[in-house]
């Protein structure tokens, strides 16, 4: 028998650790290679980890919600024959040895370990009204930084957010002495220090911390209403939208457009590209074509804001916001969008947009946007005002496409016609951006989008 190590595998050159979400296999069950093994989190994808064999789930080396380091082994896996590798940690071994003496100089020192232990693991963060990132979050349980600490900790990033670089210097100078824990802890130290016992009852300090995480959640008093806990994506979406608002001056052009000749276009070719291409041809990728030549006629509009510095950046990465079928929004990213072509986008579009749906996306695919599209108009409304994509600093809505009732200039004089027209809403930041480039962009796209020529090929 030998001992296979699964380890977890890079997920892109942006993402060095994840979160545990979920194990699909318990210790002891039968694993077939290829078989999703473990969920986990990035602060973006939600994604599986598989077995690169067959084997039997001997060892979880980390549990649900632990934080782990790209590389790291996370389980062990028993297979059939050829030699164990080298280096496995064995939690098995270290569980067999033989117990230490007791040692009363040091059994305060245990109890004080045992004591945080039960306050990291009943830590809660979530009655907080400030933003923290899950990296942060889990840091501070592993350390055993109360809410109080965080909150009062000064943070470096944007809003004054307290940054994984933060939280480490903090740790590292609480160590030395440079600050000084809070008094609940101080407390809580000081009562396990004066018993001598290697057994102690959980100091009344630390009560208040323990009962806020057993606290039940509120029920309804008339049996109407329901309250259910937003999911791991919803938290991060909810703060992600907040922390936008609070950092950029959110401001908004609309214009119409007239997409006749497009409609008219993709109803004469839509079957005869499927059937040469294998993809279906939605508008989503005519719009992108037009959003990424008006990106290149207006670099000013492919930033993005760091402190007080604007990053001009080289390329052009559409973010294109799509929904989940839980409800859920998530924004895969097509790479240098301005040098595909029709059909180029269209794949791009039709690839990100099933993974999405099928939770297949990788944190990469999420990853380096410079500008982002969304598409409103597909569940009926006609414009939005959507909320920036931080670091961006504009984001388009496309509206719903209708038949309306419109003036039709001609030589021969004007006349009401019924023609196909839709709305875009451009949000931009107003740090950055003045209402003559926000405005002067959203016009090239609908320029591009009427002047579609219905004669092109695919």
């Amino acid at each position: 028998m030998a001992r296979f190590e699964l380890k977890l595998p890079k997920m892109g050159e942006s993402v060095a650790e994840a979160t545990i979400t979920n194990w699909l296999k318990e210790v002891g069950d039968k694993i077939e290679a290829d078989e999703a093994v473990l969920e986990i989190a990035t602060d973006k994808v939600d994604s599986e980890v598989p077995s690169e064999v067959s084997g039997i789930l001997v060892e979880q080396l980390f549990g649900k919600d632990d934080l782990v380091q790209v590389g790291q082994t996370i389980a062990i896996i028993e297979t059939e024959g050829g030699d164990a590798p080298t280096a496995i940690v064995n939690n098995a071994e270290e569980t067999a040895a033989p117990a230490e003496a007791v040692d009363p100089e040091t059994s305060g020192e245990k109890t004080i370990d045992a004591v945080k232990e039960t306050v990291t693991t009943s830590q809660d963060f979530s009655g907080s009204d400030k933003f923290f990132s899950p990296l942060v979050k889990n840091i501070a349980k592993e350390e055993g930084i109360s809410l109080n600490e965080l909150e009062n900790m000064s943070g470096s990033g944007k809003d004054g957010r307290v940054t994984k670089e933060d939280i480490l210097k903090y740790i590292e100078d609480r160590k030395t002495g440079t600050v000084q824990a809070p008094k609940q802890v101080e407390e809580t130290t000081k009562t396990v220090e004066e018993t001598p016992k290697v057994t102690v009852e959980t100091p009344k300090a630390v009560e208040p911390v323990v009962q806020k995480s057993q606290q039940a959640v509120p029920v309804s008093v008339n049996g109407g209403d329901e309250i259910v806990e937003m999911d791991r994506m919803r938290k991060l979406i909810s703060g992600y939208m907040v922390a936008s608002v609070q950092t950029s001056a959110h401001v908004q052009s609309f214009i119409e457009v007239d997409v006749t000749n497009i409609v008219k276009w993709r109803d004469k070719v839509k079957a005869a590209f499927e059937k040469r291409e294998g993809e279906k041809l939605t508008f989503t990728p005519i719009m992108m074509e037009a959003v990424a030549k008006a990106l290149k006629d207006f670099p000013g509009m492919n930033i993005s804001v760091d402190g007080d510095y604007i990053i001009k950046k080289k390329n052009i990465n559409l973010g294109m916001a799509a929904a989940l079928p839980n409800g859920n929004l998530i924004v895969p990213v097509i790479k240098n969008a301005d040098q595909l072509n029709l059909v180029g986008m269209a794949k791009a579009v039709n690839d990100l947009g099933n993974r999405a749906k099928a939770g297949k996306l990788k944190p990469d695919d999420t990853q380096g946007g410079t500008y982002t599209v969304t598409n409103v108009g597909t569940f009926g409304s006609v414009f939005g005002t959507p909320i920036i994509n931080q670091p961006q600093v504009g984001i388009l809505a496309l509206g719903a496409i209708r038949k309306v009732p419109a003036v039709i200039e001609t030589p021969e004089g004007d006349f009401i016609g019924i023609r196909q027209k839709m709305f875009l809403s451009h949000s931009y930041d107003h740090r950055v951006v003045d209402g003559a480039l926000g405005g002067s962009f959203v016009k090239r796209v609908a320029e591009y989008l009427e002047a579609f020529d219905v004669d092109r090929d695919f």
